[in-house]
């Protein structure tokens, strides 16, 4: 008797993503400033850095869940760069 296929899992687009590389990427994208715009906590709004960032973010899965969705927004919308002007 044959066992049963495996059923396929869905991909996790944050397999491989570390919390510490989430914030990195966000604050080169945002800076802390936008990035405490668009997530009020006081890790990235008052003397932010990324240690506090992550033992905050470590302690508290509600703002964990803001982190990841702004991350994977950020990655699904990709800012368009700037076209260079080009001789004529």
């Amino acid at each position: 008797m044959s066992e049963p296929a495996a059923a396929p899992k869905p991909a996790n687009p944050l397999h491989g993503v570390t919390l510490k590389m989430m914030i990195e990427h966000l604050v080169e994208r945002y800076g802390w400033p936008g990035l405490g715009e668009r997530i009020t906590i006081r890790c990235f709004t008052h003397d932010p850095s990324v240690n506090s960032s992550l033992k905050f973010l470590r302690k508290t899965p509600w703002a964990r869940e803001k982190v990841e969705s702004l991350y994977l927004h950020s990655v699904a919308h990709p800012r368009k760069q700037p076209r260079v002007a080009t001789p004529d």
